[in-house]
Protein backbone atom coordinates (compact mmCIF):
# COMPACT_ATOMS: atom_id res chain seq x y z
CA UNK A 1 0.00 0.00 0.00
CA UNK A 2 3.31 1.85 -0.57
CA UNK A 3 4.14 1.54 -3.51
CA UNK A 4 4.39 4.41 -5.77
CA UNK A 5 5.51 2.48 -8.94
CA UNK A 6 4.69 4.39 -11.99
CA UNK A 7 3.13 7.52 -9.96
CA UNK A 8 4.43 11.21 -10.88
CA UNK A 9 5.18 13.92 -8.05
CA UNK A 10 6.14 17.34 -8.29
CA UNK A 11 7.43 18.78 -5.75
CA UNK A 12 8.68 22.68 -4.94
CA UNK A 13 11.55 23.68 -2.63
CA UNK A 14 12.87 20.41 -2.87
CA UNK A 15 16.98 20.91 -3.83
CA UNK A 16 17.78 20.52 -0.27
CA UNK A 17 16.84 20.00 2.95
CA UNK A 18 12.69 18.79 3.52
CA UNK A 19 12.02 18.65 0.14
CA UNK A 20 14.91 17.28 -0.46
CA UNK A 21 14.55 14.16 1.60
CA UNK A 22 10.74 13.79 0.37
CA UNK A 23 11.46 13.42 -2.97
CA UNK A 24 14.19 11.07 -2.06
CA UNK A 25 11.66 8.91 -0.08
CA UNK A 26 9.32 9.39 -2.67
CA UNK A 27 11.64 8.53 -5.78
CA UNK A 28 12.27 4.96 -3.68
CA UNK A 29 9.14 3.77 -3.56
CA UNK A 30 8.77 3.44 -6.27
CA UNK A 31 7.90 7.43 -7.55
CA UNK A 32 9.41 9.85 -10.98
CA UNK A 33 9.74 13.24 -9.27
CA UNK A 34 10.24 16.36 -10.69
CA UNK A 35 12.03 18.46 -8.04
CA UNK A 36 11.74 22.33 -8.23
CA UNK A 37 13.69 25.22 -6.37
CA UNK A 38 15.08 28.48 -8.04
CA UNK A 39 18.65 27.61 -8.71
CA UNK A 40 19.06 25.30 -11.57
CA UNK A 41 22.74 23.76 -10.65
CA UNK A 42 21.62 23.19 -7.39
CA UNK A 43 18.60 20.51 -8.63
CA UNK A 44 20.65 19.13 -10.97
CA UNK A 45 23.01 17.80 -8.29
CA UNK A 46 19.85 17.08 -6.17
CA UNK A 47 18.41 14.83 -8.69
CA UNK A 48 21.56 13.29 -9.80
CA UNK A 49 21.90 12.40 -5.66
CA UNK A 50 18.77 10.65 -6.13
CA UNK A 51 19.12 8.50 -8.96
CA UNK A 52 22.23 7.20 -7.77
CA UNK A 53 20.70 6.13 -4.46
CA UNK A 54 17.78 4.33 -6.05
CA UNK A 55 20.05 3.20 -8.84
CA UNK A 56 17.38 4.18 -11.55
CA UNK A 57 16.55 7.59 -13.61
CA UNK A 58 13.65 8.50 -11.28
CA UNK A 59 14.23 12.18 -10.26
CA UNK A 60 14.86 15.30 -12.93
CA UNK A 61 14.91 19.08 -11.94
CA UNK A 62 13.29 21.85 -13.52
CA UNK A 63 13.76 25.61 -11.99
CA UNK A 64 11.06 27.40 -11.05
CA UNK A 65 10.58 30.60 -8.66
CA UNK A 66 6.95 29.87 -6.92
CA UNK A 67 6.24 33.74 -6.83
CA UNK A 68 6.01 34.08 -10.30
CA UNK A 69 2.65 32.04 -11.48
CA UNK A 70 3.97 31.57 -15.20
CA UNK A 71 7.06 30.21 -13.61
CA UNK A 72 4.67 27.47 -12.41
CA UNK A 73 2.70 26.84 -15.07
CA UNK A 74 6.26 26.42 -17.58
CA UNK A 75 6.90 23.72 -14.42
CA UNK A 76 3.84 21.56 -14.66
CA UNK A 77 3.85 21.99 -18.67
CA UNK A 78 7.06 20.53 -18.63
CA UNK A 79 6.62 18.19 -16.33
CA UNK A 80 3.57 16.78 -18.15
CA UNK A 81 5.94 16.95 -21.37
CA UNK A 82 8.70 15.11 -20.14
CA UNK A 83 7.27 12.79 -17.55
CA UNK A 84 3.35 12.54 -17.61
CA UNK A 85 0.51 13.57 -15.78
CA UNK A 86 0.61 14.57 -12.66
CA UNK A 87 -0.59 12.15 -9.33
CA UNK A 88 1.31 13.68 -6.42
CA UNK A 89 2.26 17.58 -5.45
CA UNK A 90 4.28 18.14 -2.44
CA UNK A 91 4.33 22.33 -1.97
CA UNK A 92 7.09 22.57 0.27
CA UNK A 93 8.72 26.23 -0.84
CA UNK A 94 8.34 28.68 1.55
CA UNK A 95 9.60 32.15 2.31
CA UNK A 96 9.55 34.37 5.34
CA UNK A 97 11.35 37.80 4.35
CA UNK A 98 10.35 39.91 7.60
CA UNK A 99 11.20 38.85 11.17
CA UNK A 100 9.63 41.39 13.58
CA UNK A 101 6.15 42.69 15.20
CA UNK A 102 3.29 42.26 12.24
CA UNK A 103 2.11 45.47 13.02
CA UNK A 104 5.25 47.29 11.50
CA UNK A 105 5.66 45.03 8.76
CA UNK A 106 5.99 46.68 5.58
CA UNK A 107 3.46 46.40 2.81
CA UNK A 108 6.08 44.20 0.07
CA UNK A 109 7.12 41.93 2.80
CA UNK A 110 3.45 40.98 3.77
CA UNK A 111 2.25 40.46 0.45
CA UNK A 112 5.74 38.38 -0.98
CA UNK A 113 5.03 36.17 2.42
CA UNK A 114 1.08 35.66 1.27
CA UNK A 115 1.72 35.31 -1.96
CA UNK A 116 5.10 32.87 -1.43
CA UNK A 117 3.16 30.65 1.35
CA UNK A 118 -0.66 30.73 0.17
CA UNK A 119 -1.49 31.50 -3.01
CA UNK A 120 1.45 29.88 -5.10
CA UNK A 121 0.07 27.16 -3.73
CA UNK A 122 -3.30 27.60 -4.58
CA UNK A 123 -1.79 28.60 -8.03
CA UNK A 124 0.00 24.86 -7.76
CA UNK A 125 -3.02 23.16 -7.17
CA UNK A 126 -5.26 24.52 -9.92
CA UNK A 127 -2.15 24.20 -12.20
CA UNK A 128 -2.63 20.32 -11.39
CA UNK A 129 -6.44 19.48 -10.65
CA UNK A 130 -7.02 18.60 -14.37
CA UNK A 131 -4.64 15.81 -14.25
CA UNK A 132 -6.22 14.51 -10.79
CA UNK A 133 -9.87 15.15 -11.87
CA UNK A 134 -9.29 12.92 -14.96
CA UNK A 135 -7.44 9.90 -12.88
CA UNK A 136 -10.05 9.83 -10.28
CA UNK A 137 -7.51 10.30 -7.12
CA UNK A 138 -4.54 12.38 -6.51
CA UNK A 139 -3.13 13.41 -3.44
CA UNK A 140 -1.59 16.74 -2.61
CA UNK A 141 0.80 18.27 0.49
CA UNK A 142 1.80 21.49 1.70
CA UNK A 143 3.96 22.60 3.92
CA UNK A 144 2.52 24.52 6.78
CA UNK A 145 4.02 24.76 10.49
CA UNK A 146 3.46 24.77 14.41
CA UNK A 147 4.20 28.61 13.74
CA UNK A 148 0.39 28.34 12.60
CA UNK A 149 -1.25 27.42 15.81
CA UNK A 150 0.40 30.31 18.43
CA UNK A 151 0.62 33.77 17.95
CA UNK A 152 4.33 35.46 18.11
CA UNK A 153 5.68 38.30 18.10
CA UNK A 154 8.48 38.24 15.97
CA UNK A 155 7.22 35.70 13.63
CA UNK A 156 3.52 36.45 13.51
CA UNK A 157 3.07 37.15 10.03
CA UNK A 158 4.45 33.76 8.90
CA UNK A 159 2.52 32.24 11.20
CA UNK A 160 -0.58 33.46 10.12
CA UNK A 161 0.40 32.60 6.35
CA UNK A 162 1.04 29.40 7.53
CA UNK A 163 -2.59 28.90 9.14
CA UNK A 164 -4.01 30.65 5.73
CA UNK A 165 -2.34 27.59 4.26
CA UNK A 166 -3.98 25.10 6.45
CA UNK A 167 -7.58 26.83 5.91
CA UNK A 168 -6.35 26.49 2.17
CA UNK A 169 -6.29 22.86 2.13
CA UNK A 170 -9.14 22.79 4.39
CA UNK A 171 -11.75 24.31 1.33
CA UNK A 172 -9.66 22.31 -1.10
CA UNK A 173 -10.53 18.79 0.02
CA UNK A 174 -14.26 19.78 0.78
CA UNK A 175 -14.15 20.63 -2.85
CA UNK A 176 -12.43 18.26 -4.81
CA UNK A 177 -12.87 15.43 -2.21
CA UNK A 178 -15.91 13.95 -4.52
CA UNK A 179 -13.28 13.66 -7.51
CA UNK A 180 -11.22 11.28 -5.13
CA UNK A 181 -8.38 13.80 -4.66
CA UNK A 182 -6.85 14.59 -1.46
CA UNK A 183 -4.89 17.62 0.66
CA UNK A 184 -3.14 17.19 3.88
CA UNK A 185 -1.04 19.86 5.38
CA UNK A 186 2.50 19.06 7.03
CA UNK A 187 3.09 21.10 10.41
CA UNK A 188 6.83 20.53 11.37
CA UNK A 189 8.16 21.75 14.47
CA UNK A 190 11.92 23.47 14.36
CA UNK A 191 13.48 21.37 11.91
CA UNK A 192 17.61 21.52 11.63
CA UNK A 193 17.27 23.29 7.88
CA UNK A 194 19.31 26.37 6.19
CA UNK A 195 15.28 27.97 6.14
CA UNK A 196 15.08 27.89 9.88
CA UNK A 197 18.88 27.85 10.44
CA UNK A 198 18.72 31.52 12.40
CA UNK A 199 16.36 29.82 14.78
CA UNK A 200 18.42 26.59 15.85
CA UNK A 201 21.66 27.42 15.50
CA UNK A 202 21.76 29.14 18.78
CA UNK A 203 23.74 28.58 22.41
CA UNK A 204 20.52 29.04 23.99
CA UNK A 205 18.18 26.15 21.68
CA UNK A 206 19.90 23.49 23.69
CA UNK A 207 18.23 24.08 26.92
CA UNK A 208 14.96 24.73 25.14
CA UNK A 209 15.36 21.07 23.68
CA UNK A 210 15.60 19.47 27.29
CA UNK A 211 12.82 21.35 28.78
CA UNK A 212 10.14 21.76 26.06
CA UNK A 213 10.73 19.03 23.33
CA UNK A 214 9.42 15.26 24.77
CA UNK A 215 12.09 13.50 21.76
CA UNK A 216 14.73 16.12 23.68
CA UNK A 217 15.77 16.59 19.71
CA UNK A 218 15.29 18.94 16.86
CA UNK A 219 13.64 17.48 13.84
CA UNK A 220 15.84 16.46 10.96
CA UNK A 221 14.76 16.54 7.00
CA UNK A 222 14.85 12.97 7.27
CA UNK A 223 12.31 12.45 9.43
CA UNK A 224 9.53 13.98 6.99
CA UNK A 225 10.18 11.12 4.14
CA UNK A 226 7.88 8.82 5.25
CA UNK A 227 5.08 11.07 6.23
CA UNK A 228 5.15 11.88 2.42
CA UNK A 229 5.08 8.36 0.92
CA UNK A 230 2.19 7.87 3.66
CA UNK A 231 0.27 10.55 2.19
CA UNK A 232 1.21 10.25 -1.39
CA UNK A 233 0.40 6.79 -1.32
CA UNK A 234 -2.48 4.44 -1.19
CA UNK A 235 -1.69 4.05 2.90
CA UNK A 236 -3.92 7.24 3.79
CA UNK A 237 -6.74 6.98 0.89
CA UNK A 238 -9.16 8.01 4.21
CA UNK A 239 -7.24 11.30 4.89
CA UNK A 240 -7.78 14.26 3.92
CA UNK A 241 -8.31 18.28 4.78
CA UNK A 242 -5.80 17.09 7.99
CA UNK A 243 -2.91 19.33 9.77
CA UNK A 244 -0.39 16.76 10.49
CA UNK A 245 2.26 18.02 13.41
CA UNK A 246 5.53 16.32 13.41
CA UNK A 247 7.31 18.35 16.57
CA UNK A 248 8.95 16.20 18.41
CA UNK A 249 6.09 16.37 20.79
CA UNK A 250 6.58 19.84 21.72
CA UNK A 251 2.63 20.70 20.00
CA UNK A 252 0.73 17.76 21.09
CA UNK A 253 -2.04 19.61 22.04
CA UNK A 254 -2.63 21.59 19.28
Amino acid sequence: MFDLTGRVAVLTGASKGMGLAMASALAHHGARVVISSRKQDQLDAAADGINQAVGADRAIGIACNIGHKDQLADLIAQTRERVGPIDVVVGNAGVNPYYGPTSEIPDDAYEKTMQANVQSNLWLAQLVLPDMIKAGRGSMMFTSSIGAFKPSVMLGTYGMSKLALIGLVRNLAEEFGPHGIRFNAICPGLVKTDFARELWDKPEVEERIKTTIPLRRLGEPDDFGGLAVYLASDASSYMTGQALTVCGGSNMWT
